[in-house]
């Protein structure tokens, strides 16, 4: 289940601190955000029913910690992301990642690695994943 830009925020505070509280998290996001400690609140609420978040109660507060990894959700945010294009695109898109984010040279390093092994495995074209109507490709532009 998808998780919002600013139950994201919230999630990034949990798993930098691994277990915190809402009023924690209302710290340490004060300079970012103008929630209320309500907002907070709501937005644990949220993430706990989600089950990304369980909660412990501790004497009058309530600890917050991650059931779900950082990395479980960037890949998976990241395949709802992508599911959102033709997959003819996502060449296109992973380049554009490539061109504007920073990278040190192990960085590229790495990347170059990468490609190096995916090429044991490439197709000769990637097929479009489109229903008719959905995308410029070929396969779906009908002639009249």
């Amino acid at each position: 289940m998808a998780i919002s830009n600013a139950e994201w925020e919230i999630m990034r505070v949990v798993w930098t601190k691994e277990e915190t509280t809402s009023s924690e998290i209302l710290d340490i996001l004060e300079d970012k955000t103008d929630w209320t400690a309500s907002t907070v609140k709501t937005l644990l609420k949220r993430l706990v029913d989600k089950g990304y978040l369980s909660t412990q109660k501790v004497g009058k507060s309530f600890r917050y910690s991650a059931l779900i990894s950082e990395n479980e959700v960037m890949k998976q945010e990241t395949t709802d992301f992508f599911n959102k294009f033709c997959q003819r695109k996502h060449v296109e898109i992973v380049k554009h990642l490539l061109e504007s984010m920073p990278m040190t040279e192990a960085d590229v390093t790495l990347l170059d690695e990468t490609l190096l092994a995916r090429k044991e495995n490439v197709l000769e074209e990637v097929p479009c994943d489109c229903v008719d109507g959905q995308c410029r490709c070929k396969e779906h532009l009908t002639l009249e």
